[in-house]
């Protein structure tokens, strides 16, 4: 256990979600320790355990811009937080916020969701099995204030300049204090795998490396997003759950004669990437949630139409950055991703899905794919500040 919690510790400082000093990972085996000295652990942390079936508790104050997000929304008292983004929606449901850091408060609310939030300072998580899910609940919930902040930004600009809204004082000082905090960069590509791979084991390196990429470059947060390669009659795709910078052992090779049940672990949008693979013939695709793909996919306010149901029925032609947006739900259904994105992708290399996220492809290397994608998230983040300028 206290490896893991050092390993998660880690990943948590690595990622740019918390500091060093202001993350309290608690494990349960025998016993519960701790990612720290258990005399400077905040005790009603440890009192969790008592309250809940849970084997670990994660409780940290995130670093910026999440910090300042934080305090914004935790300021405004409400019971909750809505995300509108596909990938909190559908993992949080919505995000409570309890108002002072007590066991019975916390203990609370991870009985009915995965995460909380605490006051203005911290995000509160668990694990029933490994450290690993409460890693994942807090960096979902980092992703989901962020988008969130950023598109309520955005659409209270666009309501305010329509007189549909006064304008919020407190929203406006906040972004003024935040948005200095974004960096506008682009790395370069020149490590992403630029030759097709020659051999089986040289399809899972590329896998294995290309996905770490897309999350030190911040392209997937918490074990989101998915990868792909077809390398003769197989596809060679992430599994459902795995985190992308941990791949080594969780890819899947599934025949794409449908000869073999290997797929039954496969990335929940295996499907999709297969129907990319047969409409357009490209063998390298990848699927991340890049923060400003995610919130301008989302830059509508048509009136007349039903806002609630954009993500998955959305008739509108839209693009950003010159990338087609589609709607699009995770699986087969009429309305499911395996409709919507191969189609969009005939006349495209890339699709983004409404709230979702991004697919890009290449014929047989990772590279174009890998730089459209961080291109695509570099011109919408360009776009997002322009266009925020513009409603000011």
């Amino acid at each position: 256990m206290k490896k893991l919690l050092g390993k998660y510790n880690k990943k948590i400082v690595s990622q740019g979600l918390a500091d060093e000093g202001n993350i309290t990972l608690l494990g349960l085996d025998a016993e519960v320790s701790s990612n720290r000295p258990m005399t400077e652990i905040d005790p009603e942390l440890v009192k969790v355990f008592d309250h809940m079936n849970i084997s670990s508790l994660l409780y940290a104050e995130p670093a910026e811009p999440y910090r300042s997000i934080l305090a914004y929304y935790g300021d405004r008292q409400e019971i909750c937080l809505m995300p509108t983004d596909c990938e909190t929606r559908t993992f949080l449901h919505d995000i409570p916020v309890v108002p002072a850091l007590t066991a019975a408060a916390i203990s609370r609310a991870l009985s009915a969701r995965k995460a909380a939030i605490v006051g203005n300072r911290g995000v509160v998580s668990s694990g029933t099995v490994s450290p690993e899910q409460a890693f994942v609940s807090f960096s979902s919930v980092c992703f989901s204030i962020y988008v969130k902040f950023f598109s309520d930004v955005m659409f209270h600009l666009e309501d305010r300049r329509t007189g549909k809204t006064p304008e919020n004082r407190d929203l406006m000082n906040a972004y003024s204090k935040i948005a200095p905090m974004i960096s506008l960069s682009s790395r370069s590509c020149a490590d992403i795998p630029a030759a097709p791979p020659s051999d089986e084991q040289e399809v899972y390196q590329q896998l294995i490396l290309t996905g770490r990429q897309l999350v030190e470059r911040k392209l997937v947060d918490s074990y989101f997003g998915n990868i792909s390669y077809v390398f003769r009659d197989t596809m060679y795709i992430s599994q459902t759950g795995s985190s992308l910078d941990e791949l080594d052992t969780c890819i899947d090779a599934v025949p794409l004669d449908g000869s073999s049940s290997s797929g039954i672990t496969a990335s929940s949008e295996l499907s999709a990437h297969i129907s990319v693979y047969k409409k357009t013939g490209r063998r390298a695709i990848v699927h991340g949630h890049p923060k400003f793909t995610v919130i301008m996919s989302m830059s509508c306010r048509k009136e007349g139409c039903d806002l609630s149901t954009c993500y998955r029925a959305c008739r509108e032609q839209r693009a950003v950055s010159g990338i087609p947006i589609v709607s699009g739900e995770i699986g087969t259904g009429p309305t499911g991703l395996a409709r919507t994105v191969p189609e969009a992708m005939g006349n495209s290399r890339a699709v983004i899905v409404f709230g979702h996220g991004i697919f890009s492809v290449s014929d047989d290397t990772f590279r174009p794919a890998f730089e459209l994608m961080q291109s695509t998230e570099y011109s919408c983040m360009k776009e997002y500040f322009k266009k925020i300028q513009g409603l000011i």
